[in-house]
């Protein structure tokens, strides 16, 4: 697809600059909307050789737009006609290489045609994300995101793509809470008692996290600024090692999964005081969360489709009513339940506004935290 034109001067407002550089159709029509300004500004004037001409223009416009409306329903209707590549920017086995298999299998049997899953690992994410920046766009090559994908923009000082302009959102597949737990010895019950803690004994509680930047990392760093105490970071490698020193009660708590969580809350070798989401679990009913506390906290890691800017409009929502469609069936929603996560599967528009709000939300905890890698 070919750049699109400099729309600074047409008098269009930034949002409509916006969309016609993504969308052909909506290009043209930005294109256009001046001349269509000016035959509306005529309209009342007698007839002339002038305005006949550009009423004859305008027309000729309204036809050329509908024209490539058809074109790309018809693209839609006969899309897919071959192979799907689904990139995962992480390397095979993790959670998201799992969930894309499972959407690109059920995909094959719905259209008849392969789905590829296309492993990139390397540079937090940042390789296989490129190279899908990169990608044609036909809705024939689409990118798998996480978290990280919100996260990255303010965490590094510059990255090779843009990831709202330069990507096309299809659907949230999931969400998944983390779970705060301290070691079964800290004298906190509940949200509120850790919070007394923290105030009582200012920079002197712990928090372990799987790495700097990380999901937890930020979680962390949310719930503090939410109830206004303060606390030493200790970043480890991973969770594994980050759990075992919370049981040995030599740092005070931590974000975790629910899975990596659950054994030990059933042994009682870490309490587990609140989830991370908006609403409680059901299969945990029993573990309020955080928001229940403090007033408007969220935290939710999450898995998502997008594909590269350009793609056909009507191409990005038949994408995202199939994945929708299954995503939100029983049998996926069972297996997003065994891994902690709940199903969501939201239309391109839902998942765009969630993109821009989550991007812009940790974009000012990372700020606040003066965090920053190279």
């Amino acid at each position: 697809m070919g750049h699109a034109p400099d729309l600074r001067g047409s008098g269009l407002p930034h949002v409509l600059r916006a969309a016609a550089r993504r969308d052909p159709v909506q290009m043209l029509a930005a294109a256009l909307m001046p001349r269509v300004r000016v035959i509306t500004s005529i309209a009342f004037f007698k007839d002339t050789p002038m305005k006949n001409l550009l009423v004859t223009g305008c027309a000729i416009a309204s036809l050329a737009i509908s024209g490539i409306v058809a074109a790309q329903d018809k693209a839609a209707a006969a899309y897919p006609n071959k192979p799907i590549r689904m990139i995962v920017p992480f390397a095979p086995g993790g959670g998201l290489d799992i969930t894309t298999r499972l959407i690109g299998q059920k995909l094959t049997e719905k259209w008849g045609q392969n789905v590829v899953v296309d492993t990139r690992p390397g540079a937090a994410t940042i390789v296989g994300t490129e190279i899908a920046s990169k990608a044609v766009a036909d809705g024939y090559t689409l990118l798998m995101i996480t978290t990280t994908f919100a996260i990255n923009p303010s965490l590094y000082a510059k990255l090779p793509y843009d990831p709202l302009k330069d990507f096309t959102p299809v659907s949230q597949l999931n969400y998944q809470p983390n779970i705060l737990v301290v070691s079964a010895s800290a004298p906190a019950a509940s949200v509120k008692d850790l919070i007394a803690l923290a105030k009582s004994k200012p920079g002197e509680l712990t928090f372990a996290t799987p790495g700097a930047g990380s999901a937890p990392h930020l979680s962390a760093e949310l719930f503090q600024r939410t109830a206004g105490i303060q606390m030493i970071h200790v970043p480890y490698k991973g969770i594994p090692p980050a759990i075992t020193d919370v049981i040995g009660g030599r740092v005070t708590m931590l974000f975790t999964t629910t899975i990596s969580a659950a054994p030990h809350i059933k042994t009682g070798k870490v309490k587990g005081l609140a989830l991370t989401s908006a609403k409680r679990l059901d299969s945990m009913p029993g573990v309020p969360t955080i928001g229940e506390t403090l007033k408007g906290y969220q935290a939710e890691a999450f898995q998502g489709m997008i594909a590269p800017a350009g793609v056909p409009r009507a191409i990005v929502e038949k994408l995202g009513r199939e994945v929708a469609a299954i995503v939100q069936s029983p049998e996926i929603g069972k297996t997003f339940e065994a891994s902690g996560a709940v199903a969501v599967g939201s239309t391109p528009a839902q998942f765009a506004a969630f993109l821009k709000n989550e991007t812009a939300k940790w974009g000012k905890v990372i700020k606040e935290a003066g965090i920053k890698l190279e």
